[in-house]
């Protein structure tokens, strides 16, 4: 492979330096040097990199400037920001970044430390690793009519899935999402992006809404005739609330399924709101009167708000995977999930991260007290026989491990 090339953009001189050597000493990277916010446009201009380290706090053109400026380039190499500034500017400078299209590989405070650099390093070849993998094709968006959708959930051709949730504590699952997807006749099967915005469109999220929650109850009582009580949460797109009535008719089909409000939990999801915010309150009232759970999906992502995480009555609040994602190597990104986790805990809230990829992102959520996880590093979403038997070899596995562990009162 050939070698990384990276750009550092540092106004002071010592400063420059300093990094250019601890770049410079890990092997297969070439490394170049600016002072200069112009001149380092010019030298992207003419040289394709795969890492532009910048600080922020520069006379003339700023960090911010040159971030813009590098964004309306045709290539565009990767980020990595280097500044005293505070981590909240540092935080706001990574979205800039990130909204502009560009991939910020992680926020380094000043001094930064051969542990950062390596860090640094180490991301950077595997996102170049990524990159020069196949890439997948992209698939046009699927089209049906309302007769053609009504049709696959009456086939069960559109079902639930489930992801599990792990406890950090335990390291059992003990929880899971339901997922919906489409088992499509000519496409293969599906995600739920390729088609919710059909039943959207159909006016057919309710129906969607009542098919989920009813397979997510018959899971529940294949897995408990197994030995196991798993709490399956369902997504719900706030503006349904506005039917006055759905925490009756949800109640109503869970009972009639043999299911119990205790085990389910609706997560209310950023993609909509009701057009009355009376009718939003009501409903997560209501749902919560019945006995069902409640979480606030997506927090730290987009509009979600501390005001409505503290003045509705959620039981659990699901952290967003832009929080999560780098957060090992990212201080302020840390900081971040920190004041969540102990806001969450201060509530008395479930606090579940979502979108964990990595044993890094994973330990530093343990670290944080977070209580459950969910993400491609604990498994994705499965159909319930295949998730069932996710829980047997989990529950062996422990079971073996128990086993192994010395007699805690031997000797006594």
């Amino acid at each position: 492979m050939t070698p990384l090339r990276v750009l550092i953009l540092e106004d002071q001189p010592f400063q420059r330096g300093f990094l250019a050597n601890m770049f410079a000493a890990a092997p297969g990277v070439a490394v170049d040097t600016s002072g200069d916010a112009t001149h380092a446009v010019a030298m992207c201009q003419l040289s394709r990199y795969d890492l532009v380290v910048t600080d922020l706090m520069m006379p003339g053109i700023d960090g911010i400037q040159f971030i813009q400026t590098l964004a309306g380039q045709e290539h565009r190499p990767m980020l990595a920001l280097v500044s005293s500034a505070s981590q909240r500017m540092m935080a706001s400078a990574r979205l800039m970044a990130e909204s502009l299209g560009l991939t910020v590989l992680g926020i380094l405070a000043k001094p930064v430390s051969p542990l950062d650099v390596a860090g640094l390093i180490d991301a950077l070849g595997d996102a170049r690793r990524s990159d020069s993998a196949t890439p997948p094709q992209v698939e046009p968006p699927l089209t049906a009519d309302r007769r053609q959708l009504l049709q696959a959930v009456e086939d069960n051709e559109i079902t639930a899935w489930f992801q599990p949730k792990k406890s950090l504590e335990s390291g059992l699952v003990v929880a899971a999402e339901a997922l919906v997807r489409w088992r499509h006749p000519v496409h293969g099967t599906q995600e739920a992006a390729r088609f919710l915005p059909l039943f959207e469109l159909h006016g057919l999220e309710p129906l969607l809404l009542r098919h989920v929650l009813k397979a997510s109850v018959q899971a529940q009582a294949r897995w408990r005739s197994l030995g196991f009580r798993i709490p399956v949460s369902i997504n719900l797109p706030p503006h349904l609330l506005e039917r006055r009535t759905l925490p009756d008719e949800l109640l109503e089909l869970t009972l009639e399924h043999g299911g119990t409000a205790e085990d389910l939990c609706f997560e209310l999801m950023e993609s909509s709101t009701t057009q009355h915010v009376s009718d939003y309150y009501a409903g997560a009232c209501r749902l919560r009167m019945k006995g069902f759970g409640l979480a606030q999906d997506d927090f730290g992502q987009g509009l979600s708000s501390v005001h409505n995480l503290v003045n509705t009555p959620f039981t659990e609040v699901k952290i967003d995977r832009a929080l999560v994602r780098g957060c090992a190597r990212d201080p302020a990104l840390r900081n971040a999930l920190a004041t969540v986790v102990a806001l969450g805990s201060r509530l008395g809230l479930n606090i579940v991260a979502e979108g964990v990829e990595t044993d890094a992102e994973l330990a530093t959520l343990r670290k944080l007290g977070c209580n459950q996880v969910q993400g491609y590093l604990i498994s994705r979403a499965v159909p319930a026989d295949r998730f069932a038997a996710l829980l047997d070899r989990e529950k062996a596995a422990h079971h073996q491990l128990k086993q192994r562990q010395p007699d805690a009162g031997a000797g006594h």
